[in-house]
């Protein structure tokens, strides 16, 4: 168990907290995979909350099970262990520092690239040096949420009413795909006691850039999402389940029909919180602009076009809880323009 001095306690209970909503949300919206009206009630949500819990999705429980058992192993080995995967570049293993701009979070991480054509020696070694296979659960996690990924992706479109149908799953399939995984550990902090009801930040308040984002957890609260009205609510967890966030590039995508959530994670202060995401991101030459189609007769679209690197370079420069799209919005150019 790590033990905080009070020195660092004060470092993280100074961070931007309030205090969670009261008892958990249960308002997110519940999608079957195989329901038939799933492509209207994916849009839908994605509309008003930019966020839906997924249901009979396909992917083994075991798959699940399996990687969180071993994800918990790696963590939970001795630091100097862990160590030798980071720091991350950005892929390996990180602790406490989130990116390179002073963000901190009560979190481990190992983030992971998923596309089989860059060679990143320094995660893969941890899988190589690691006694139960780690690898290989990370692999067939990894092939199943894929496959559910571009099955909800075809769905929204059909939702949406543009073709061909493969016309976001295509950019995450792609085998150029800037797409990445993330393994989170959120310890236990005892010591949150001694904080007099405010809260302990595990990954502070963001947005996610890419295109999608599918997370799965453990049975531990700390998730909560940012309704329309800018409250914030705590999402029920539920392991069986994906949880499916609309990320920056998709909000562009729709020209601001879907709505990219902003989420964070609250630190417990008994259970650890463990996370998989999988984040679907386009090629890093891909254009990134309104679909046409989804323009009415008249309407322009709110952001300029850019492409996946400019905007992924752009975001990675900024702080976690800066409104990063604000620069490609058309009305923020105008404005810089008459400066």
């Amino acid at each position: 168990m790590v033990v905080l001095s009070q020195t660092a306690l004060d470092h993280y209970s100074s961070m931007k907290t309030c205090r969670p909503a009261n008892g958990l949300f249960t308002g997110i919206p519940v999608i079957d995979l195989k329901d038939p009206e799933a492509k209207t009630r994916i849009v839908e949500a994605c509309q008003e909350f930019g966020f839906f819990k997924l249901v009979n999705h396909g992917v083994p429980f075991e798959f699940m099970t399996r990687l969180e058992y071993l994800a918990m192993n790696f963590f939970n080995l001795p630091q100097s262990e862990k160590d030798k995967a980071g720091p991350p570049d950005p892929f390996g293993y990180g602790n406490k520092r989130i990116g390179p701009n002073g963000d901190v979070g009560w979190i481990e991480y190992l983030l992971l690239n998923t596309n089989p054509q860059v060679n990143c020696n320094k995660t893969l070694s941890i899988f190589q040096e690691y006694p139960q296979n780690f690898r290989s659960a990370v692999e067939d996690y990894i092939l199943e949420v894929k496959r559910m990924t571009y099955e909800v992706l075809e769905l929204m479109a059909d939702g949406l009413g543009i073709e061909p149908r493969n016309v976001l799953s295509k950019l995450v399939s792609d085998e150029k795909s800037d797409s990445c995984f993330r393994l989170n550990y959120y310890p236990p902090c005892p010591e949150l006691q001694a904080l007099s009801g405010r809260n302990l930040i595990g990954f502070g308040e963001h947005t996610d850039p890419q295109i999608i984002s599918v997370l799965r957890s453990n049975n531990t609260t700390g998730l909560q999402i940012c309704l329309r009205d800018g409250t914030w609510v705590s999402v029920p967890p539920d392991q069986t389940s994906f949880f499916i966030n609309i990320g920056d590039a998709l909000q562009v995508m729709t020209n601001g029909r879907f709505r990219s959530v902003k989420h964070r994670v609250l630190a417990d202060d008994m259970k650890s919180r463990i996370s998989m995401i999988y984040f679907g991101g386009p090629p890093l030459s891909e254009k990134i602009a309104p679909f046409p189609s989804l323009l009415a007769e008249g309407e322009e679209g709110l952001y300029e076009q850019f492409t996946w690197y400019e905007y992924k370079s752009s975001a990675y420069k900024s702080r976690l809880a800066d409104y990063r799209l604000g620069l490609f919005e058309k009305k923020m150019q105008a404005i810089l323009a008459n400066i």
